[in-house]
C-alpha cells in the first residue's frame, strides 16, 4: 500500500506514504488516491478529509525510476489505460486522474503540507480546500524544467488560486520556492512551525467535523467551487435559492437554530448523500471520458 488511511473523530487521514521515495508519485498511488475518497465520501462518520505526506516530504514528484523515459508514456500505456482510463481518445494523465477525485470529494479537503510538494505534488494541492504550510516545505511547479507541461489539471487550477500573473511566473521559471513566498502568493492560506502543523490542521479539521452540518459543508463546498466558472451571479443566486429552500425544510437547519437558541453545541443528523442531487456534480463528467480497462 502507498497511501495510509485513518479516521478519528470524523476527521480522515489520507497520507501519502512512501517515505523512503519522499512519496514520488506512481500510478499504484493515483489508484488508492481515488480508492481513499470513495472510502471517504461513502462515510458518514467523516467530516472532513486531512491530505499529508510521511516522513520529511509530502510528495516529491512523479517517481523518476525510469530515468530519461520516466515521462515516456508509450511503454506503461497498459498501466495508464487500467489505472485511469481514458479522454479525447488518450490514456489519462494519472495525476489528473488523482487530482479530480480529490477535487469531486463530497468532504471538505485540509492539505497539510509537510515537507517538500514539487510537481504533481504541488498539483496535489490545488483542489484542496484548506492548504496549510511547515515552515520547512517548499514548492515547485516544475514542469518546463523537465521539458514536460504542467499536469494534474493545474493549468485550470493554480490560476484560479493564485492568479494568472503569479501562476505563470511560478510555472514559466520552475523554480522551487518556500513557504513564506506560498503564502505571499496566497497558495497556502497559513504558514506554522513544523512542530505545529499536526495540531493546526486537526485543530481546524475538528472546528468543522464538530460544530457544522455536513449536508451544509458539502454542498457548499460543491458550490463554491462550480460557480468558480459560472457566468453570472444570476448563476449562483438561482442555485441558491434551491439548495436554502430544501436544507430549510430539512432536520439539520431545525438542528441548528434550535441548538443555538438553547445555547447547546447541534447534533446534526442528516446525511449529504440525501441532498447531493440539489447541486450537479462536480467537476462535471465529459463525453469522452472512457473508464479503466
Amino acid at each position: 500500500m502507498q497511501i495510509g488511511y485513518e479516521v478519528a473523530d470524523g476527521i480522515a487521514t489520507v497520507t501519502l506514504d512512501r517515505p523512503d521515495r519522499m512519496n514520488a508519485f506512481t500510478p499504484e498511488m493515483a489508484t488508492e488516491i481515488v480508492a481513499a475518497f470513495d472510502r471517504s465520501d461513502a462515510d458518514d462518520a467523516v467530516r472532513v478529509v486531512v491530505l499529508t505526506g510521511a516522513g520529511r516530504a509530502f510528495c516529491a514528484g512523479a517517481d523518476l525510476g525510469r530515468g530519461g523515459s520516466t515521462f515516456d508514456y508509450a511503454a506503461v500505456q497498459d498501466a495508464r489505460l487500467k489505472a485511469g482510463g481514458a479522454i479525447g481518445g488518450k490514456p489519462r494523465d494519472l495525476g489528473g486522474v488523482a487530482v479530480l477525485r480529490i477535487a469531486a470529494s463530497v468532504k471538505p479537503v485540509i492539505a497539510a503540507v509537510n515537507g517538500p510538494a514539487v510537481g504533481i505534488g504541488a498539483s496535489l494541492l490545488l483542489p484542496a480546500d484548506i492548504r496549510i504550510a511547515a515552515e520547512s516545505a517548499r514548492f515547485g511547479y516544475v514542469f518546463t524544467r523537465r521539458g514536460i507541461a504542467p499536469d494534474g489539471a493545474s493549468s485550470w487550477f493554480l490560476p484560479r488560486v493564485v492568479g494568472i500573473s503569479q501562476a505563470m511566473e511560478w510555472v514559466a521559471t520552475g523554480r522551487v520556492f518556500g513557504a513564506a513566498e506560498a503564502l505571499a502568493g496566497r497558495l497556502v492560506s497559513r504558514v506554522v512551525p513544523d512542530d505545529e502543523l499536526g495540531p493546526a490542521v486537526r485543530a481546524l479539521a475538528a472546528e468543522i467535523a464538530e460544530n457544522t452540518s455536513g449536508v451544509s459543508v458539502a454542498l457548499t463546498r460543491r458550490m463554491m467551487w462550480s460557480m468558480l466558472g459560472a457566468e453570472s451571479p444570476w448563476d449562483a443566486h438561482r442555485m441558491d435559492t434551491r439548495v436554502i429552500a430544501a436544507l430549510g425544510a430539512g432536520p439539520d437547519a431545525t438542528e441548528g437554530v434550535t441548538s443555538f437558541l438553547e445555547k447547546r453545541p447541534p447534533e446534526f443528523t442528516a446525511s449529504p448523500g440525501d441532498y447531493l442531487d440539489l447541486v450537479d456534480p462536480w467537476p462535471g463528467v465529459p463525453d469522452d471520458l472512457e473508464p479503466p480497462t
